[in-house]
């Protein structure tokens, strides 16, 4: 139908007059739908990007203090533990970069091996822990 046409019959029938093609109502349903995928896969993903970041902020108010360094596999299995929630762990890297040296507070900590976590003032431990250990060693509940 030609647009004369088109705007011929609304007058006569006395329609509102709409664009060329309006949206079906099948289009508007599929683009909900749509919207609704796309705001669930971004919850989900804020949720597993950032599901530790209470707690991480708990250790680090409880004075946990975790000693690391770049080149360490075991330190990057326990930071990967924590996703982008490991921003909020007081963090000491030991390693300087280019050189197998450590930093002076590291040294001054006597931290030989990595990782190793401090809690409080208590002493040294080497090791990387299970976040239910961490958990249970500070007193910071899960999420």
């Amino acid at each position: 139908m030609s647009e004369t046409r088109r705007k011929r019959q609304q007058e006569r029938v006395g329609a509102p007059e709409v664009g060329p093609n309006p949206p079906s109502r099948k289009k508007l349903i599929w683009g909900g739908i749509a919207v609704l995928i796309i705001a669930v896969y971004a919850g989900w993903w804020y949720y597993a990007n950032h599901r530790y970041d209470d707690f991480a902020k708990c250790l680090t108010a409880k004075q946990a203090k975790m000693y690391g360094a770049y080149w360490c596999p075991h330190c990057t299995e326990q930071k990967e533990e924590f996703g982008k929630s490991f921003q909020y762990v007081n963090y000491v890297e030991c390693a300087i970069k280019g050189s197998r040296e450590m930093t002076p507070a590291c040294k001054a900590a006597n931290v030989e091996h990595f990782p190793t976590w401090q809690f409080g003032a208590g002493p040294l431990v080497e090791g990387k822990f299970p976040l239910q250990e961490l958990s249970d060693k500070t007193g910071c509940s899960l999420p």
